[in-house]
């Protein structure tokens, strides 16, 4: 399972885990900026799976330059880019490690872009002949922000890219108005 950060993965791990389902989960988010951001939330990812008790691997890759490159000649759909890149990442290492399916937290967030995500992730899927797993985390979304938050967790204020950022800051967000 691709993982964004830790609080979005709590409830998603924990799903799956309930579920039976044997799962690893899987750390590659180039498109979280700025630096110091990155590395918060990586950090507290790793300390998440230690207290949880979950294997990990990662491809630990601060993707500043390459994915500003990627999405510089069309910002406004730059999510396209971000969830091509991270699906794409954790869809070869599934493959190369023998695993038959992959998903990623992203699910459970209601802020992404639910039908793109699950159309790039088959999309993905089927070049990699793997299945892309399409669970609907959202309903847990709120527990997970909830548990995260107990745990003493690193809570991010944006989705990762120095764009979401800006939007949840700036005047363009209806929520700061």
């Amino acid at each position: 399972m691709h993982c964004c950060c830790a609080p979005c993965a709590v409830k998603c791990a924990e799903e799956l885990k309930k579920e039976g389902e044997d799962f690893s989960l899987f750390w590659y988010n180039p498109n979280i900026h700025p630096l110091l951001e990155y590395r918060a939330r990586h950090e507290q990812f790793k300390e998440f799976c230690a207290k949880e008790g979950y294997q990990y691997f990662e491809k630990d890759e601060y993707g500043l330059r390459e994915f500003v490159k990627g999405v510089a000649a069309d910002i406004e759909n730059r999510c396209a880019f971000c969830y091509k890149t991270r699906l794409e990442e954790t869809a070869k290492f599934a493959k190369v490690h023998d695993f038959r399916a992959f998903t990623t937290t992203l699910l459970i967030s209601p802020y992404q872009k639910r039908d793109l995500l699950i159309e790039t992730g088959n999309n993905i899927a089927k070049e990699y002949g793997l299945i892309f797993l399409e669970k609907d985390f959202r309903p847990l979304f709120r527990q997970g922000q909830t548990a995260a938050r107990e745990r003493g967790y690193y809570m991010q204020k944006y989705c990762g890219c120095v764009f979401s950022e800006e939007v949840r800051y700036s005047q363009k967000n209806p929520i700061t108005k």
